[in-house]
């Protein structure tokens, strides 16, 4: 009996670690991380009555959703019509970012105490889920991209490395869970590298 349990168990660890890693290099499947990330701080927003906690999650959002458009905008979006010549689909994912980052500047000038601020946070979530439904639908960007020669895995590479710069060199900080409590001083440094990186 106890020979058996050891030759079955091992190997069933070894696959699911090696699945991990290689689809956190492909490029849709980090991207497709960085929206569960923010749709569960979203969800905590709504749910949230402090305004200290509001505005933690709110700085969380902001920041992560400009690291996140600036990668596509950067890396992911130029391969993507290079590698299809869908101009409508791409066209339309630059105007849906352009007034997100609009409205992130506005949340970011404001605070609980100012009365549009819930407003403009779910107004976000709404624009955000509509745009990551049109990036992840059946025929959106990320099955036509699936489907062309795009290189995935080499994508995800650059996209991670951008992103951890936009970070301030934190690489750690994409896999940071929505209920995670992380510190105000490095919320605040992330934010000033990311100011001096990310034009709005």
């Amino acid at each position: 009996m106890p020979k058996a349990k050891k030759s079955v168990r091992r190997p069933a660890r070894k696959r699911s670690s090696g699945t991990r890693s290689a689809a956190a290099r492909d490029a849709i499947a980090l991207l497709k991380q960085d929206h569960q990330q923010v749709k569960g701080w979203f969800e905590e927003f709504l749910s949230a009555r402090a305004d200290g906690r509001k505005q933690d999650l709110a700085e969380r959002i902001c920041q992560a959703l400009k690291v996140h458009t600036e990668i596509e905008h950067e890396i992911f979006y130029p391969a993507f019509l290079e590698a299809t010549g869908d101009e409508d689909i791409h066209h339309e994912a630059e105007v849906e970012h352009d007034s997100a980052k609009k409205l992130i500047a506005e949340i970011e000038r404001s605070g609980p105490q100012d009365d549009y601020f819930d407003a403009r946070v779910k107004v976000l979530s709404e624009m955000i889920q509509h745009h990551v439904n049109e990036e992840e639908k059946r025929d959106g960007m990320f099955a036509r991209a699936r489907q062309s020669a795009m290189d995935l895995r080499s994508l995800g590479e650059q996209l991670a490395e951008r992103k951890a710069q936009l970070m301030g060199g934190k690489p750690g900080t994409r896999d940071e869970q929505p209920s995670s409590r992380s510190s105000r001083t490095s919320q605040s440094r992330g934010k000033q590298d990311l100011r001096s990186t990310v034009r709005q």
